[in-house]
């Protein structure tokens, strides 16, 4: 008797897992068209209103008029860099909201952005730096020595550092450099003009070359990332769990934390501060995913260049002839979208 029960159960568990699994590849393949449709429309809309058949013939027969560059170069490379850098955010956010097995985490919590955004402040008010293409690098150095100095505080030098503390030195610490931060900048009024637009986090009018330099990072990070998605099911477990499974914390926890790094350094050096990305799509994901970290991890990839994408359109068209910097339409989107979800009765695990 007990094994027929058992026999009629295993398959219907595989007939279930199977059926959420096809469930999850279609989502997915849905997730795909979302970011098409919205890479479309970033290379179709602008500021500079142009027919669709212009923007059509300036792929098909490329003339070298205004409307054909505005198109070809100024709004494809705007739309890769919002690609990609949407990229790196999700992934670095579920990444860190894996690790620190906290639904509501934010890359920022390692300190990245706060760190960024003390460099270039540094950079401009000692240094005299005034363009964004040296920007680049202080802000990245700026991210990864920040990043350094919680992983190696919060680990206080017993191992590995726990995620509480992980969260609570970063915290600590990013409060402090954005305060220092902000008195610089409100000291210098050379300083706070030249801040400004980096700091409210844009992909206009970013430098040639912007894309191919922070590339190299994101793809490492995404590799690490990809590495440890299958050890970040077994660390949600618990620690004591994990390591009874075979699971190496103390090898897993610092490659989280240098993918994190690499991909919201980048992605802030490139772009500036980007608010909600990595917070809110890994969280809204997690109600379609289940904590599974190897989905919530590739519909994050999927669906934050969604989300920075319309966030960019939206912000060329809502003040026109002027735009609005991509950083403040996430937050305007992403606020009310994540009160919603933080409002609801049911919480995901971890």
């Amino acid at each position: 008797m007990l094994e027929q029960r058992s026999g009629r159960r295993a398959p219907d568990v595989a007939t279930r897992t199977r059926s959420r699994t096809v469930g999850l590849l279609l989502a997915f393949h849905l997730a795909l068209g979302l970011l098409a449709v919205a890479t479309l429309l970033s290379v179709g809309i602008g500021s500079a209103m142009l027919p669709l058949d212009v923007v059509w013939r300036a792929f098909t027969e490329p003339d070298g008029s205004v409307s054909q560059i505005t198109v070809t170069s100024a709004r494809v490379d705007r739309t890769l860099l919002a690609i990609v850098t949407g990229l790196a955010l999700g992934v670095a956010g579920a990444l860190i909201q894996a690790l620190t097995r906290n639904p509501l985490a934010d890359p920022g919590i390692l300190g990245v952005n706060a760190g960024a955004g003390f460099a270039v402040v540094l950079a401009v008010a000692l240094l005299g730096v005034t363009s964004i293409e040296q920007y680049l690098p202080f802000a990245f150095l700026g991210a990864f020595a920040a990043s350094v100095i919680v992983y190696l505080v919060a680990s206080g030098g017993r191992g590995v550092p726990t995620p509480l503390r992980l969260t609570l030195v970063g915290v600590a610490l990013g409060a402090v450099l954005t305060g220092v931060t902000q008195t610089l900048a409100l000291i210098d009024v050379n300083t706070f003009d030249r801040m400004r637009f980096w700091g409210a986090g844009t992909v206009a009018d970013r430098p040639a070359g912007t894309l191919a330099a922070i590339l190299p990072f994101i793809v490492i990070g995404l590799l690490l990332a990809v590495v440890s998605a299958r050890r970040l099911n077994v660390l949600a477990l618990g620690e004591d769990l994990a390591t009874s499974l075979g699971a190496k914390a103390a090898l897993t926890r610092p490659v989280v934390v240098v993918a994190v790094t690499l991909l919201c350094g980048a992605a802030t050096a490139a772009v500036g501060p980007i608010v909600f990305v990595g917070l809110m799509v890994p969280h809204a994901v997690r109600w379609l995913t289940g904590p599974d970290w190897r989905w919530i991890l590739a519909f994050s990839a999927v669906l934050a260049p969604v989300l920075m994408l319309v966030s960019d359109v939206v912000g060329r068209l809502i003040v026109l002839p002027a735009e609005l910097q991509v950083g403040i339409v996430t937050a305007l989107i992403g606020a009310p979208i994540l009160i919603l979800l933080v409002r609801r009765q049911e919480v995901s695990g971890l």
